[in-house]
């Protein structure tokens, strides 16, 4: 077997797989199908999801004779206005539900006079997230009273009251809110007060869209309806719920919508949630309904459902502090017990240099001191290849037909020169799980949106654009720091030893140019990294070669 064949042969499968992830859906999420739903239905009580058919709405109640109308105010419902250090919420009367959501932190765009981050994308049209529903009390129309005295903050704490009457039932949602956390509390109290028996479920709406989010990581990674059920993550694949609603039953930790950034999610509290239905709207719109047991109320009867609410940013220290295994919404796959450590370097490091670009070379030298040693002992294995090719030649000449004796006189010649022939592959087989497990970092990490390096990288999330006045087709700017990682991989590529015949040594040539290709749109974080640990790898094939020379 050529070893060189088989180097060159792993390295195209590392560029096959990068290119898989490029052009599709990323690594990691764990998906649901229709033919897996089929065969989960039979295990509800045990397996993490189990899709079945169900109806959109809640089951319907049974009611009296006596069943009174929705009960409305004549004036128009108003909108409560929820401030706090970290968003801007606004309320309705109507439905109760939340029409805006701002996060003060987050930027939709770069541009100066860029807005909030808007966490609530929908017209309401197909309604508008935390509407509620139990039986026959629909998730519009019914009107909550605020009392018109809104959100009464008593030092870190608001709270909000809203109360709503209609079909037999007194509802009364209470909202809890604090000034320097995402996190919320939301409280139903449901009351029949009519003369007859209710039954009914209670269900707990939210409605999205995609989330605008800047840099390729919107395009490659996971966007859409997840949940947290029977300790397992499940990110939803669409044909669970195009072709019609679908439901999911089981111990539920949360669920809601997923952006590469940002989420709005709900955590059922006191195992009130068994079961979540989604259902498809418009182009990309999904609506999502977390469902209790079905309930029956006797006359004079309550019972609350509660619920806690994350809308924010998918920061991987603040889902761990909310708890109920929130923080399994960043998911880095495979990879995750090299990418948590390497989020927390990298984190680290911003803390002391207040640059994440800064932080990103920091990060990639210390990686490649690790792989140091091992490094070493490849390239100068590779090096002692390369000048017993000569001798090689002469066994392959000799013995050319006898192929088993020529492998065997191979071999006695890596043993007589003490020479690891899979030496020079081995760093790189090493280093690939590391990559991938940066590349999911750089690509996930919300601290890397919207965050600025030097001169024309003023978001390491997005790829590296220098912009001259002038629209390059197909590329807009000229990708400054791309063309130089190319040409550093280049130049590393000249300074290795290689044994390879003249057209494996071309087909390794073209590998720099088609990295760059691929590079071009890569966020310029991740770009960062690969021409600094190339310049590193220059360096250390450097000191290689000036000690053979010695």
């Amino acid at each position: 077997m050529d070893i060189y064949r088989t180097f060159l042969a792993i390295i195209l499968s590392f560029v096959i797989l990068i290119g898989y992830q490029y052009f599709f859906v990323g690594f990691g999420p764990s998906e649901v199908s229709l033919e897996e739903s089929a065969v989960q239905k039979e295990s509800v009580a045990t397996e993490s999801s189990v899709p079945q058919k169900a109806a959109i709405t809640a089951t319907p109640a049974t009611m009296s004779a006596d069943v009174q109308s929705m009960v409305r105010p004549e004036r128009d419902a108003q909108t409560i206005v929820v401030d706090t250090d970290l968003y801007t919420a606004s309320l309705s009367e109507d439905g109760g539900s939340v029409t805006s959501f701002i996060l003060k932190d987050y930027r939709e765009t770069l541009a100066e006079a860029s807005l909030g981050m808007e966490m609530v994308k929908v017209d309401g049209t197909e309604g508008f997230p935390l509407e509620f529903s139990w039986g026959s009390v629909a998730t519009t129309g019914t009107f909550y009273d605020a009392g018109g005295s809104g959100v009464t903050f008593q030092g870190n704490t608001g709270k909000l009251v809203m109360k709503g009457r209609g079909n037999g039932l007194e509802l009364v949602r209470e909202y809890v809110f604090s000034k320097d956390s995402y996190l919320m509390e939301l409280k139903v109290r449901v009351k029949n007060v009519s003369s007859g028996v209710l039954q009914g479920n209670a269900a707990l709406h939210q409605s999205n869209t995609p989330f605008r989010e800047t840099g390729p990581g919107s395009q490659f990674l996971f966007i859409g309806p997840a949940y947290f059920m029977n300790e397992s993550l499940t990110e939803v694949d669409s044909d669970l719920y195009e072709s019609g609603p679908g439901t999911v039953s089981g111990q539920m930790d949360w669920a809601g919508y997923e952006g590469t950034y940002f989420i709005c999610a709900i955590l059922p509290q006191d195992k009130s949630a068994t079961s979540l239905t989604m259902a498809s709207f418009g182009e990309d719109g999904v609506k999502m309904q977390m469902n209790s047991d079905l309930d029956t109320l006797q006359p004079g009867e309550e019972k609350v459902y509660s619920y806690k609410l994350f809308f924010g940013p998918k920061k991987l220290d603040v889902l761990k502090s909310i708890g109920s295994n929130l923080n399994k919404a960043v998911n880095f796959g495979w990879f995750d017990v090299i990418a948590q450590p390497t989020l927390y370097l990298l984190n680290f490091f911003y803390g002391i240099v207040k640059n994440y670009g800064i932080a990103i070379i920091l990060v990639t030298i210390i990686f490649k001191a690790i792989f140091w040693p091992i490094t070493q002992k490849g390239l100068k294995s590779m090096k002692n290849m390369q000048k017993l090719q000569p001798k090689m030649a002469k066994l392959k000449e000799k013995y050319k037909g006898d192929p088993t004796k020529m492998n065997q006189e191979v071999m006695n010649l890596y043993k007589t020169y003490k020479v690891n022939p899979l030496g020079g592959c081995l760093p790189m087989v090493l280093q690939i799980p590391v990559f991938f497990a940066l590349y999911k970092v750089l690509l996930m990490c919300i601290e890397l949106r919207h965050a600025p390096f030097m001169l024309w990288i003023t978001d390491l999330s997005a790829p590296d654009r220098l912009f001259i006045g002038i629209d390059i087709p197909y590329v807009g700017g000229i990708p400054v720091l791309t063309l130089l990682m190319g040409g550093s991989m280049f130049l590393q590529q000249k300074m290795t030893p290689t044994t390879a015949d003249p057209t494996q040594a071309k087909i390794m040539m073209f590998l720099p140019v088609l990295f760059t290709f691929m590079f071009i749109n890569f966020a310029s974080g991740l770009v960062l990294y690969w021409f600094v640990n190339n310049l590193l790898a220059i360096f250390q094939q450097q000191m290689i070669n000036r000690q053979k020379k010695a």
